[in-house]
Order: structure tokens, then C-alpha cells, then sequence
């Protein structure tokens, strides 16, 4: 997938998305294939901090460059995008694992480590010590299986397109401290059901996106009031007196408030409301 597919895909499973630094084009495309793609790994970070292991992700240790994923899922259930492309992630794992994947049956035993994971599938790293003792937010187990929904989505895979480290490389334990049989079970009844960011039946009880011409200088209407007051629910206030009807530079502040809280930056946070961030602020219908 593109870098906008990717975003799009996972803001459409109603994913808080964070953009970092120039991870469009960070990768390690130059050593080695990227793709075919064939699946979705999940592993562990080992490490503790969100600043701290996205900054490992991104930039990689002495002995292993980054990216080391492709997105860090926080404990707050926050994705962190660090790379598109080649990922140092996978390593080397097991042919009759790949196999098993692309065709979606059980999972063998993983006994070798003949092929290139990191041409092969997605990666995202959880932050947890994987230790045993660190526990897992069920916001971050949450956005683990919304992540994997999102991208099998994309790509028409079931959730048995989704694996673990654990599972692809043997001497790997990742992640420690829920079970991927037990994941997959949730991918599954997510995939049964549409992405929260699309849903239509939610959608109704909230005014449609007006477009982006709406929003200008002179508007006066009801939806800017509205809109406004779902901004101050959201911490996003930068009203002086408001909201009120009239479209002003406090609600195109608080509107960009808004996007870079959903994790848009640069031109996406102008403060302009476009489709993807009008349906997730929800403003209701009279």
C-alpha cells in the first residue's frame, strides 16, 4: 500500500494516528525486496516509554538500523507510523509458516529460519517490557486488533494473516502476555462487521461532511455552532466567547487543534475540516 492507503486504512478503523518524522519514505528498500506482502506481525518492543521506543523504532540500534517496524502501538492505544517499506522486523523465519500464512491454513510448528520476513510482512511493535509482568492495556490489545483489521481489509486476508514473532522465528516470544490464537479470534469478529470510521449507521445520527467549502469566511450556520461545541468536548478550545454560528479564526484553531489530536500535521492541520477528520468529530444532527 501506498503511505496514504496505509494512514487512510487504519484512521478508518477509528485509529488515533501519529505521523512520524519522514517515515513515508523511511525503509530499507535498498538492502533487500520489499513485498510481496503477505501478512501482519505483532511483536513486543521490550522496552518501556512511548517517546522512547518510537525513537528506538524510527532510528534502530548500532547493530540493527531503523525502521525496526512499520508503527509502535502505545499503551494508550495510539499508533506511531516510523516506516513504509523494508522493515528490519521479521528476520529470518520459517518457509512452512509463510506458506501457511499466504494460504491462510494452520500454523506449523516454526523449526527454521530460511526466509526473509522482512520482505514479507508488515510489523508493529507494542510497547511492553515482555517480561510477563507488564501488563496489557486492553486500549492497546484493542488497537492491535484494529490495526490487523485494518490492513486485512486492505489487502482481502482473514485473520489468519495475522501472526506473531513468536510464531515466524524460532526463539522469538513475542508478544508475551496474551495469545495470538486468542487475537485472531477478535480480528476475526472485527472482520465480520465494518470499520468504525465508515460506519454508516453510526454516521447517520451525525451531519454529513458539508465540504470543504462550507467552512470560509462569512458562514453563518447552526453546523458551525455545533461543531464548535463538539470541539470544547474534545479539549480542543481555542474560543475566546464561542462557539457560536459565525465560521472565525477560533474555530479554524480549534479545528487544527482537533486534527493534530487525531495526528494529522503540516497542511493536514490547517484547520480546514476534511471528510476523514469531520467523521470522526461526530458533530450530531439536530
Amino acid at each position: 500500500m501506498s503511505a496514504d492507503r496505509l494512514l487512510k486504512a487504519l484512521r478508518d478503523e477509528g485509529l488515533t494516528v501519529h505521523e512520524v518524522r519522514d517515515w513515508r519514505s523511511h525503509n530499507r528498500n535498498s538492502q533487500g525486496p520489499w513485498g510481496p506482502v503477505n501478512g501482519v506481525m505483532i511483536h513486543h518492543t521490550a522496552s518501556s516509554g512511548t517517546d522512547s521506543s518510537v525513537a528506538l523504532c524510527y532510528d534502530g540500534r548500532a547493530d540493527l538500523p531503523g525502521p525496526l517496524c512499520h508503527g509502535v502501538i502505545d499503551k494508550k492505544g495510539e499508533i506511531h507510523l516510523v516506516g513504509n517499506g523494508r522493515a528490519n522486523h521479521a528476520g529470518m523465519g520459517d518457509n512452512d509458516v509463510l506458506n501457511a500464512v499466504i494460504n491462510e491454513t494452520e500454523l506449523p510448528s516454526d523449526n527454521e529460519a530460511d526466509t526473509d520476513g522482512n520482505a514479507r510482512f508488515y510489523g508493529f511493535e507494542c510497547v511492553n517490557l515482555g517480561d510477563g509482568d507488564d501488563p496489557w492495556p486492553e486500549e492497546q490489545k484493542l488497537a492491535i486488533e484494529k490495526v490487523s483489521a485494518a490492513l486485512c481489509r486492505a489487502h482481502d486476508w482473514s485473520e489468519k494473516s495475522v501472526i506473531g514473532h513468536l510464531e515466524w522465528q524460532p526463539g522469538k516470544s513475542d508478544p508475551r502476555g496474551f495469545t495470538m490464537d486468542g487475537m485472531r479470534t477478535r480480528i476475526g469478529e472485527r472482520l465480520g462487521a465494518k470499520p468504525e470510521g465508515t460506519d454508516e449507521t453510526k454516521l447517520a445520527e451525525y451531519v454529513p461532511f458539508p465540504g470543504a467549502d462550507f467552512f470560509r469566511d462569512g458562514r453563518d450556520s447552526e453546523i458551525v455552532t455545533a461543531m464548535g461545541k463538539r470541539l470544547v468536548a474534545e479539549d480542543c478550545d481555542h474560543y475566546q466567547e464561542g462557539p457560536g454560528p459565525e465560521w472565525t479564526d477560533a474555530d479554524q484553531e480549534s479545528y487544527a487543534a482537533w486534527q493534530r489530536k487525531l495526528g494529522f500535521s503540516g497542511d493536514d492541520a490547517d484547520g480546514i475540516p476534511g471528510e476523514v477528520s469531520w467523521d470522526k468529530l461526530r458533530v450530531p444532527q439536530d
